[in-house]
């Protein structure tokens, strides 16, 4: 560590590797074929009930899942730490703006999750009959967008996709949702636009920050910049507001289960399986990897604050007797053991915030299926109102059972992998002290004890105890449809397979995750190497004022 400092002029140059070049515009075609494909669905010949344009959206979304299948298996080495499938074409070049797309092993694992999912999305859409052509095309669209969040590396560029994105969620809500669509709506376009202007502000500071000339706004070249320590924390505190909301931080949270509450269910797997991602990539990416210093002096709030997280929204689940607003608190709660993961300064507790992303983008994507599924047949959300139902649906309660297991972090599968190295990769990460370690601990077992309580008690007011006898004479309680065992199964499929073998996954980020876990070790040794100049100094001044006293 000490050579690294005293050889190393340049940091960024030193751990941000060039990036190689793409051999085909994998990434740019995953981008923009759903994008293209969503333009040609207002021209299809439709009776007004879907049931021709469901098909074609469906094929788009496979298309565009196998595209980038095809990037991680033909352009993409997961052991190279840099950016690869790299394309850039300068766009607008007085204002520095390029179309500069790539993939590392922090962005390679959300793309392929972000298509799959969707893909998913699609089918479970599969009973939209009002305004199906806008639906599906807000989808398609939906989905190149969110694939260019996780790929583009202009960070101008990274902000014009972050805001296009927001547009297809908000019409979601606004005409597809339910009694109070319009305030789940508003409130989710205030708290998520207002919020990235933060990341305008910052984009432009950091790119304008040698003056003079055309910026640069490439990752890698403002990796390589020497930013002070002032304007790092100015601007990752801009960052953490605007990524904090959309993670989402407690106390910046409070949209998303009013968004959860009023959105059907592909709204719901895009809202859990996709976006609230986008927050904890962008964190890893901006605020670890670009702003170093910054990150070292506030990655004990993060770990704090991911502790807020896993205990308010765990009791506040636990509270809740509507369905959708249960599982949109026990959604926050698990995405506080991201924010300690991307607190700890160890590759293990940082890959697991990494493995906790893609775990729970797969399980609250199954979850919030399974509500809309049950919401279909019970018109109720409410749990005082269920019960009882379980004899008549045996296999939607078979999947429930396993979806829950899997958010409780049983052992077998990825859900009780990812939060183990979140423990263990925090626990024995020495930066920090030895009782802020307990402590922090401690308090997030707290969580991990109190999910099971709530899932096991939600699934028996769901199936068992006192039949509702209303419900059950006036309600259709069929058992699951072949699609939507289909859908969980093909959710449970990579559940199953990253707990039992987490490695699939690991393997994918794990170069990149060392490559910035050794950036940020830097960046606390640097500051204390100066916090201990500035000790020695103060203790020599010190003493050269009260020697002639001493005499």
């Amino acid at each position: 560590m000490e050579f690294a400092l005293n050889t190393s002029l340049n940091l960024g140059t030193m751990l941000i590797p060039e990036p190689i070049q793409a051999d085909f515009p994998w990434l740019s075609l995953s981008i923009l074929f759903p994008i293209f494909g969503a333009l040609i669905v207002p021209f299809i010949p439709d009776k007004g009930d879907g049931k021709e344009v469901r098909w074609y959206a469906l094929i788009i979304a496979l298309i565009t899942f196998l595209i980038t299948v095809a990037a991680y298996f033909k352009g993409f080495d997961p052991s190279q730490e840099g950016l690869q499938l790299y394309e850039k074409v300068s766009w607008l070049p007085d204002l520095g703006l390029t179309w500069s797309v790539g993939a590392d092993g922090l962005s390679m694992p959300l793309i392929l999750l972000t298509s799959f999912i969707t893909s998913l999305a699609v089918l479970a859409a599969w009973p939209v009959s009002y305004k199906p052509k806008l639906f599906f095309f807000l989808i398609l669209a939906m989905d190149g967008g969110q694939i260019a969040v996780f790929a583009v590396q202009d960070m101008l560029l990274f902000f014009l996709a972050w805001e296009l994105e927001l547009f297809p969620v908000y019409l979601f809500l606004a005409i597809w949702g339910g009694k109070k669509r319009q305030y789940a709506a508003t409130k989710f376009i205030i708290y998520t636009a207002g919020s990235s202007l933060f990341i305008l502000l910052a984009g432009l500071a950091m790119g304008f920050f040698q003056g003079g000339g055309i910026p640069d706004f490439g990752y890698t070249h403002l990796a390589q910049q020497n930013f002070g320590k002032g304007f790092q924390l100015l601007c990752y505190a801009g960052l953490l507001i605007a990524f904090g909301v959309k993670l989402p931080i407690v106390p910046l949270h409070t949209w998303l289960p009013d968004a959860h509450g009023e959105a059907t269910a592909p709204v719901h797997m895009l809202l859990a399986g996709i976006l609230l991602k986008m927050g904890g990539y962008a964190l890893l990416r901006f605020n670890a990897q670009l702003l170093p210093d910054a990150h070292a002096q506030f990655a004990p709030l993060l770990i704090v604050l991911g502790v807020v997280n896993i205990i308010y929204a765990a009791l506040t689940s636990f509270a809740q007797r509507n369905l959708k607003r249960k599982i949109a608190y026990s959604s926050i709660s698990h995405m506080g053991f991201v924010l300690i993961g991307i607190g700890s300064f160890s590759s293990l507790g940082t890959s697991g915030a990494m493995l906790q992303m893609v775990s729970h983008g797969l399980i609250g994507a199954s979850l919030f299926f399974l509500v809309g599924a049950t919401y279909d047949r019970t018109h109720t959300l409410q749990l005082d109102e269920m019960g009882g139902i379980g004899q008549n649906m045996r296999i939607m309660f078979a999947l429930w059972t396993a979806c829950a297991f899997a958010s409780l972090a049983l052992p077998g599968m990825s859900g009780f992998i990812s939060e183990l190295m979140v423990f263990v990769g925090f626990v024995t990460d020495e930066v920090y002290t030895l009782p802020f370690r307990i402590v922090v601990a401690s308090l997030a077992a707290i969580g991990v004890i109190l999910t099971p309580i709530y899932l096991l008690s939600m699934l028996r007011e769901i199936f068992f105890g006192k039949e509702n006898v209303k419900l059950i004479s006036k309600a259709k309680l069929v058992d699951a449809e072949p699609r939507e065992i289909y859908i969980i199964a093909c959710l449970l499929v990579p559940i199953i397979g990253i707990g039992l073998y987490p490695k699939i996954m690991t393997d994918t980020y794990i170069s990149s995750i060392d490559g910035l876990v050794k950036r940020d070790l830097l960046a606390v040794e640097r500051i204390r190497s100066d916090q201990a100049t500035i000790i020695s100094n103060t203790n020599l001044s010190i003493g050269t004022i009260e020697a002639p006293l001493l005499d």
